[in-house]
């Protein structure tokens, strides 16, 4: 992939009913530090668009004071998507990015999707990230009884925590726990009146080959980027802290009710090779496909001097990016899995093929094959 990517970036807003998404949006499309956004939204009647922002409007369009634009879902994302850039490019509409603001009870994986298997929206979109909203007033309730706002939590490449001046101080530290154990590798931010500044909702996604460094890093997640005090000399923790860092879905109470969602991760300090690195995707994919939510990683493959970044969502991934701008001689390979009804124990099981050696493969395989009664991986 080119490492100038031309493609417009996709921002896609979801969060539980209530938790806020209407009011971040009016925030955002009054804000000229956005730039020009068009935001896809089901119905501008239930959005509580702020009109006093409105220029002018049609029945498909509305026009903002700030530049930015706003038009309703028509039937599928995809040809929702191909006609704002047909009218783009012949000049009818200004936008240099896309929000896709979901229902409250939406699964975020349908959109994801499209924006990698449809060629024509992938030839002109590339997805930038999940912005996910969590409302700490109520979430804690909503966790329990919705598998939807899981998911989004699972998803979210940034999670806003809104109403967080609503409850006590105990309170929200419980309900931030449960969400670092759906998704730790996730960056959080807090929410002021529905407000966040503009700049901290784009370029989310690693996956453009001129990310730098450090934006990799916060892309796998603050947890992965800190280097952890009881780690070894080779800066890789002891897999005795990094199961310790991740919370157990049957033990601990904060994630034991949450529908089964489980997250590992893993560091590899040497350059992988490809074979294995290929061997640990396949079999993922053949045995727990379906049940990957979202998998994400920053790997060094042998022989090659920049890292690949990788992502995706159940089967589906996007086309590996070269980190062109890559700096410095690390070459610690970075993975983190989030998966529904898979053990914990079973997606460690599987990380750890990538600290295998090409020859150690066919003795696995054959153990594998041999206990197929008895474990997952």
């Amino acid at each position: 992939m080119d490492d100038q990517d031309k493609r417009i970036p996709v921002t896609l807003l979801t969060g539980f009913l209530g938790a806020g998404k209407t009011t971040l949006l009016n925030h955002l499309i009054s804000d000229p530090d956005a730039g020009r956004v068009a935001v896809i939204m089901n119905e501008f009647g239930s959005a509580g668009l702020d009109h006093d922002l409105i220029e002018e409007s049609t029945e498909e369009t509305i026009l903002m004071q700030s530049g930015c634009l706003c038009c309703t879902f028509r039937g599928d994302v995809s040809k929702t998507l191909e006609s704002l850039m047909a009218r783009r490019k012949q000049g009818e509409l200004r936008f240099d990015r896309v929000v896709i603001e979901t229902t409250g009870i939406a699964d975020p994986g349908p959109i994801l999707h499209t924006l990698v298997v449809d060629d024509l929206v992938a030839s002109s979109y590339r997805m930038d990230g999940v912005i996910t909203l969590a409302d700490a007033a109520t979430g804690a309730n909503t966790l329990d009884h919705h598998a939807e706002a899981v998911n989004q939590i699972a998803m979210a490449d940034l999670i806003v925590l809104t109403k967080s001046d609503l409850v006590a101080a105990s309170d929200l530290a419980r309900y931030e726990a449960r969400v670092e154990g759906i998704n730790g590798s996730a960056q959080r931010v807090y929410a002021k009146h529905g407000h966040v500044p503009s700049g901290v909702l784009f370029g989310l996604s690693a996956m453009r080959g001129d990310v730098t460094s450090d934006e990799a890093m916060e892309w796998l997640g603050a947890a992965m980027a800190k280097t952890d005090p009881l780690a070894g000399p080779s800066g890789v923790a002891s897999e005795d802290v990094q199961s310790a860092s991740l919370p157990h879905s049957d033990t601990n109470p904060q994630t034991r009710h949450d529908h089964g969602i489980n997250s590992a991760s893993i560091e590899v300090e040497d350059p992988i090779p490809a074979s294995v690195f290929d061997f640990w995707l396949d079999t993922l994919m053949a045995l727990k496909g379906p049940d990957i939510l979202r998998m994400k990683g920053i790997v060094h493959i042998e022989g090659m001097d920049r890292p690949l970044a990788f992502h995706g969502v159940q089967h589906i991934f996007d086309t590996p990016v070269v980190l062109e701008s890559w700096s410095g001689k690390d070459t610690t390979s970075r993975v983190v899995v989030i998966a529904r009804h898979v053990e914990k124990a079973d997606l460690e099981a599987s990380l750890k093929i990538m600290r295998m050696r090409p020859k150690d493969i066919g003795p696995y395989v054959d153990d594998m094959v041999a206990n197929a009664t008895e474990t997952a991986f």
